[in-house]
């Protein structure tokens, strides 16, 4: 068996895929084109060729035989590498080894995008977590046997008797760790999701009696699924209203406060403060990721989602803490009509993972070690950072500002650094999401939310590869422009 040792060199541009085809070399460690870089992976043949700083780390020094598996094979008795992946947009590499005996460079991972395909980041899928939780390995590995949950009843002694006891315990936990709600005196909730959750609430907060449907109001720009939750099935309970600002109806009413906003990433208090309202508060991204801690939330009915806390949109799990009892009983009554409870294997499945999140904090107290929210922080802020100095290059577009405060999770202050960003075309483009899908990057506008076309939401939870994707395209257009 033979043995190729890989090693790191420093180009300084050129033609990338002839340099592949004759063997010279791609990247490997830190440098690229004899520039530092920081983490993720160089996925644009225009990026790597001008030596973008927005590269990443592919490859480690050491030596692989010729049984390893992995998706390259390095053979120097064939004097030839292959990379294959398998996936659209990319491209199966292979060329020659001139001398086995010289370093010879196998890019593992490398990623040469060969279509300009559109960005699509008008939603919100979190996968940029992913790279996290593969790190974790069996951490947040479940085993479920086969007679497993299969009842419908989880706890009959609770309100919420479809809540796996297990979940619960963590739940609570984890906002004890981070200390972003009271959960004392508050019954918890378990949905399919938040968005159900949204619906329960509308529904436990509505009077079946009322002579007409209660309204619903949020301050624009608003979340974009509202207005659609509140009037999809026509409900007699409730009907959308629309701007909280605007708001001047009198009697009962249900003001949605999402804090930080979606989309726009600031904080936000009830707008009407009238007393006959009725508050659901959606603290999806009241996270240490997202936004300083400064204080628990202590609010009557509170939504709290895993899909944008730790990543794991696919599990269908949120919860609400509720401090009204027969609040509570209604919501849970919505969700046994509406699904006759909670999926149990999700319930386990998020327990572990919010476990290992708490297990994280604790961890990196006592090791100095790196948490999930410290992660996570950290590349968030990196993604922040890096769109700034793109958009501030040019006079093309604009962004929030946010002002910084303390954090008691980090015990130090912090900037905001939301999961979306609320962007803004300025000149002459009046709406934004036109202007920007002419040029492949897919947004929502801010029409969704109640706001100007002049607006658009684009999501920052994507993978790296896209998100370098989407720092090359609105550089481009700078330059276009």
């Amino acid at each position: 068996m033979v043995f190729c040792h890989l090693s790191v060199p420093k180009l300084e541009g050129g033609n990338l895929v002839e340099e592949i085809k004759r063997g010279i070399a791609v990247w490997s460690g830190t440098i690229i084109f004899g520039r530092r870089i920081g983490g993720g992976h160089v996925t644009d043949a225009r990026t790597a060729i001008r030596g973008h700083p927005f590269g990443g780390l592919c490859c480690e020094q050491k030596t692989y035989d010729t049984n390893e598996s992995a998706p390259w094979l390095v053979n120097c008795d064939e004097r030839e590498l292959f990379t294959t992946f398998g996936r659209p947009n990319c491209v199966t590499l292979k060329w020659q080894s001139k001398d086995c005996s010289r370093p010879f460079i196998a890019p593992r991972c490398f990623r040469f995008q060969i279509s300009d395909h559109a960005l699509h980041l008008h939603g919100g899928d979190p996968t940029m977590y992913e790279r996290f939780w593969r790190q974790m390995g069996d951490k947040t590995t479940i085993t479920i046997p086969g007679w497993q949950s299969m009842s419908y009843l989880s706890d009959t002694s609770k309100i919420c008797w479809f809540l796996e006891p297990e979940f619960g315990t963590e739940v609570v936990r984890l906002h004890k760790v981070v200390g972003n709600a009271v959960v004392e005196g508050r019954y918890i909730v378990v949905g399919t999701g938040s968005s159900q959750l949204i619906l329960a609430a509308l529904y436990a907060l509505s009077s079946p009696d009322a002579a007409e449907p209660i309204s619903v109001v949020s301050a624009a720009p608003y979340y974009s699924s509202y207005p659609s939750m509140a009037d999809y099935q026509k409900s007699g309970l409730y009907q959308w209203a629309g701007d909280a600002e605007k708001f001047n109806k009198e009697g009962p009413y249900i003001e949605l406060v999402t804090s930080p906003n979606n989309p726009d990433g600031y904080r936000r208090q009830s707008m009407v403060n009238r007393s006959q309202g009725l508050l659901i508060h959606d603290l999806a991204y009241y996270w240490p990721q997202y936004t300083p801690i400064s204080s628990p939330s202590d609010h009557d009915l509170t939504l709290f989602t895993v899909s944008k806390s730790t990543g794991h949109a696919g599990m269908r799990i949120g919860w609400a803490l509720v401090k009204d009892k027969e609040v509570a009983k209604k919501m849970t009554k919505f969700i046994e009509l509406n699904t006759i409870g909670v999926s149990k294997d999700s319930q386990l499945r998020a327990a572990k993972v919010l476990k290992a999140v708490s297990d994280s904090c604790e961890e990196e107290k006592q090791k100095d070690g790196e948490s999930f929210f410290k992660y996570s922080y950290n590349l968030m802020a990196q993604r922040w950072k890096q769109l700034r100095e793109v958009v501030e290059a040019g006079d093309m577009f604009s962004l929030p500002q946010f002002s910084p405060a303390f954090c008691n999770f980090f015990g130090k202050v912090t900037e905001p650094q939301p999961a979306f960003v609320w962007l803004k075309c300025e000149k002459d483009v009046e709406d934004c999401e036109t202007f920007l899908r002419g040029h492949k990057i897919i947004t929502r506008s801010g029409i969704q939310f109640g706001a100007s076309p002049k607006y658009v939401r684009i999501s920052l939870l994507d993978t790296d590869e896209t998100f370098i994707q989407l720092i090359e395209r609105l550089s481009a257009i700078h330059e276009r422009e």
